[in-house]
């Protein structure tokens, strides 16, 4: 992981960053544990940020409009959002990593091009991770600012003219007309949210529609598909029970399904700060020997 990036402290409820030059308190409810530097170390920041009496910013001022950091290999352009937001969620960092490798060595062993679908985009790291790996991205988020600030990024890593489709829409009804329409991936990546809202409204809750969307992704992978990577950061949702959904849902295909614990990482000595869960299947062919 690139060193613009590092979990500098955890605990009481809250997490210490750095970003670059920047250095921000946010919350994270997982930190159960006491905090290991003293009080006077998570003052002496950029910029924090609560909830305790709505979402507001501390320091704001300090932060620039916006910066960029390098995270993985891939260039993120950061600016500070009315929900404490940056543009990054840096725990997906590992998955990145995994998503270039992964499709490098399908197009390596096929000699052509990989083509994923990639839902609930956000700002395109999982996108820019397959781009740079050699796919045809399909990037689809619901929110308009983000897939335009998802071009951003794309720009920022020479990417601008890959081979990537730019997507405002609902997952589950766009889904539903690539289906129609006899489109199919190789690849899926899907990061839902516990809630949301598509561009005309549509409400998404994951308890209530991830198996519907499975299903749809299901239908979705080619004949010859080369992986499904799912994560979320919905506290139901364990590491084996993504892995068990993943199982179940593409038994009927020759392949391997593990799990784990998405990261926040420091340095050493810094305790990991867990945020979120993932479940990854890979087919056979896809497994290295």
């Amino acid at each position: 992981m690139n060193n613009d990036y590092e979990l500098i402290d955890s605990g009481g409820g809250r997490k210490m960053e750095r970003f670059g030059e920047v250095t921000l308190v946010r919350p994270a409810g997982q930190a159960a544990w006491h905090q290991a530097l003293p009080e006077t170390a998570w003052q002496d920041v950029s910029a924090g940020f609560d909830r305790a009496d709505g979402n507001r910013w501390h320091n704001r001022h300090n932060l620039p409009d916006a910066w960029t950091v390098c995270i993985e290999g891939i260039t993120f352009k950061l600016s500070s959002t009315d929900f404490g937001h940056l543009g990054v969620f840096p725990e997906q960092h590992v998955m990145w990593k995994w998503i270039r490798e992964t499709v490098r060595e399908r197009k390596e062993k096929t000699g052509e091009a990989i083509s994923v679908l990639n839902l609930f985009a956000y700002s395109g790291g999982s996108t820019l991770a397959a781009a740079q790996g050699g796919a045809e991205v399909c990037h689809l988020d619901a929110s308009k600012g983000m897939v335009e600030w998802a071009r951003e990024n794309a720009a920022l890593n020479h990417l601008q003219d890959a081979p990537i489709r730019w997507i405002v829409d609902d997952a589950i009804g766009f889904l539903k007309r690539e289906i129609k329409r006899g489109r199919r991936y190789d690849g899926i990546i899907l990061d839902p949210p516990s809630f949301g809202r598509g561009k005309r409204g549509e409400v998404f809750k994951i308890q209530d529609q991830l198996p519907d969307l499975l299903d749809l992704c299901r239908d979705l992978l080619s004949d010859q598909p080369a992986f499904l990577l799912l994560s979320c950061h919905t506290p139901e949702y364990s590491p084996m029970i993504l892995k068990n959904l993943l199982t179940q849902w593409l038994k009927d295909l020759n392949g391997n399904a593990d799990c784990g614990e998405m990261l926040l990482t420091g340095k050493p000595g810094v305790m990991p700060l867990p945020s979120g869960a993932f479940a990854r299947w890979i087919s056979e062919s896809n497994i290295q020997t």
